[in-house]
């Protein structure tokens, strides 16, 4: 149960996938993140693709002011990807624990598999999840 909702009203499954696509472009290179100083597609980027593919498998699915948060990423960076290239992230929902989701992730560009890994994620009540850093903010000042 996450607040006065169960999980079955979540209707989610393994075996959910998403995927998420974006062309290399000086914008999104290892350059440009400062992950690096070449202009290949950047692995922080790749990442951000991952959770996005990550995030399409189930946010609709969920009901509504709830989400999903990011918590933990394993990932290799497995090939370089040249500016003009797309690339194609993949997710797969593995397991369910509660409120805990693991995800498959891949990634691929017009060539090759350049990434590869394993991305947990969180589900929140967004209200909640705001309050929670309203507070923190409000305890800084």
């Amino acid at each position: 149960m996450i607040g006065d909702v169960l999980m079955e009203n979540f209707n989610l499954k393994t075996g959910l996938a998403g995927e998420s696509q974006v062309k290399v472009s000086e914008e999104n290179t290892a350059l440009k993140y400062g992950s690096g100083t070449i202009n290949v597609f950047a692995t922080p980027a790749m990442i951000g693709l991952m959770e996005k593919a990550s995030i399409e498998a189930v946010e609709k699915l969920l009901p509504e002011g709830f989400a999903t948060v990011g918590t933990k990423i394993e990932v290799k960076h497995i090939a370089a990807t040249p500016i003009g290239m797309n690339i194609t992230a993949k997710a797969e929902l593995l397991e369910i624990d509660n409120k805990k989701l693991k995800f498959s992730i891949e990634a691929y560009d017009d060539a090759d598999k350049i990434g590869e890994g394993i991305h947990y994620r969180y589900i929140i009540n967004l209200e909640d999840f705001m309050k929670k850093n309203e507070i923190k903010l409000k305890n800084l000042k």
